[in-house]
């Protein structure tokens, strides 16, 4: 079991963005920039392209209402995507409010935040849901 269907299971807590039958929503921990979250198919499946085709289709449909309340609650000019997938081996999709194409910088230091601005952050890209 992966870390993040621990995170699913309720068993390790997260700053939940959202989530229906399917998938789940959640900021990372450890952004490359404030309001990086993390999209995953409840299932786990190590590979994206290892989904079966509906539930890939509805992985991507449910990062995009995700997407667009990120946009709209972070100060950005456009929401980046990346599919890694390698540190964890559970599907999942990146998305990173970019002002600049370096915010998409992996290689970068990860950011810490305080759980209070974690929280804060969540909360508003909830309401814009």
């Amino acid at each position: 079991m992966t870390i993040f269907s621990k995170i699913v299971a309720g068993e390790i807590p997260s700053y939940k963005i959202a989530e229906d039958e399917r998938y789940y929503a959640f900021l990372d921990i450890n952004p490359v920039a404030p309001g990086h979250t993390l999209v995953i198919p409840k299932h786990e499946v190590d590979y994206i392209f290892k989904l079966d085709a509906e539930e890939y289709e509805g992985l991507w449909q449910f990062a995009r209402k995700v997407a667009a309340a990120l946009e709209q609650a972070m100060p950005c000019q456009r929401i980046g995507i990346a599919v890694l997938g390698l540190e964890v081996p559970h599907a999942h999709i990146h998305l990173v409010p970019l002002r600049t194409e370096a915010d998409l910088n992996f290689a970068k230091p990860k950011l810490t935040l305080p759980p209070a601005e974690m929280e804060a952050i969540a909360a508003a890209i909830r309401a814009k849901l």
